[in-house]
């Protein structure tokens, strides 16, 4: 018997990961983000020379710490209360748009500024990430970050 619930035991995602899962998901977001960041600077560098590919870093940069401001302020509010947590996820929203657009005029006042490849990295990366991320995250109060993988079709089936 103990043995079954040992099984079943390690199919299940960490406490932390339950109780926090905005972490997780942004964690996961920023892996992905990571692994094909060499690619897209590199066609950065072929199409739009040095000044894209340090545009197209700047705006790397820019996402990756919006995703994880993003996760850490509504990390913080869900601990509060509901009410705080909704506050969060539009006041976040407003500020950190605030603040991307205080950061690319600030970025364009450099002599490397290329606006172009800053204005398809910021979009892409953004939709690009959220879009990637869906494929991975459960939409279920049973899994509330990202869904597991380890999980037996039989597992499945005795959880429901």
């Amino acid at each position: 018997m103990s043995e079954k619930v040992d099984e079943r035991s390690t199919d299940f995602p960490q406490l932390s990961q339950l109780a926090e899962p905005e972490k997780s998901i942004v964690r996961d977001m920023l892996l992905r983000g990571l692994k094909i960041s060499p690619a897209w600077l590199a066609l950065s560098v072929v199409f739009w020379g040095v000044n894209g590919l340090a545009s197209s870093a700047y705006g790397l940069g820019l996402i990756f710490t919006n995703f994880a401001f993003a996760a850490a302020l509504l990390t913080w509010a869900g601990r509060i209360s509901v009410g705080a947590l909704m506050f969060a996820a539009l006041g976040g929203f407003v500020l950190r748009l605030a603040i991307l657009t205080v950061a690319v005029i600030a970025f364009s006042k450099i002599g490397v500024f290329a606006p172009i490849p800053l204005a398809i990295t910021i979009i892409v990366s953004h939709l690009g990430l959220l879009v990637w991320e869906t494929r991975y995250v459960s939409i279920s109060l049973a899994y509330p970050g990202l869904r597991p993988s380890q999980m037996t079709q039989r597992n499945r089936k005795e959880i429901k």
